[in-house]
């Protein structure tokens, strides 16, 4: 996914790389993150070392704060790789999340509605239309 400087001077200014950021508001350190930037179709998403690195720096920062959110587009953890719904990568992402007494991750894209607790990790994935459940199908698809 490439961004326009257009588009990125409108919705993206202040942020790293490909458009990650991170700020913080009423004790919570929030994190904004890209994973779908070198997709490969039919692949798990992907952080990349460069934000890995950058996220690592952030955080070290920040280890003072009780909680955090992170919002990447893709869920970090692994729903059902078959489909891609998952990051390659988001087993080094959390490592670092680990710090902090409350995380908070929050994405959409496979348009389920699903939660799961690993340790101070809450993961919600969220929809705004369904597509089928995981492994319904070859592929997902509003369509059916």
């Amino acid at each position: 996914m490439k961004r326009s400087s257009s588009t990125r001077s409108a919705y993206g200014k202040g942020t790293k790389g490909a458009g990650w950021y991170s700020f913080d508001a009423g004790g919570v350190h929030f994190i904004g993150l890209v994973n779908v930037v070198d997709l490969k179709a039919g692949g798990l998403g992907n952080l990349g070392n460069e934000q890995l690195e950058w996220l690592e720096d952030d955080l070290r920062g920040s280890r003072n704060r009780r909680r955090s959110w992170c919002s990447p587009i893709f869920p970090l953890w692994t729903v059902y790789p078959t489909w891609g719904w998952g990051t390659e990568d988001g087993g080094r992402a959390l490592d670092y999340l680990k710090g902090y007494g409350s995380v908070t991750v929050l994405n959409g894209h496979i348009h389920q509605v699903m939660q799961k607790v690993e340790g101070n990790v809450t993961f919600h994935t969220g929809a705004l239309d369904r597509i089928p459940a995981a492994g319904a199908g070859l592929r997902p698809s509003p369509d059916r």
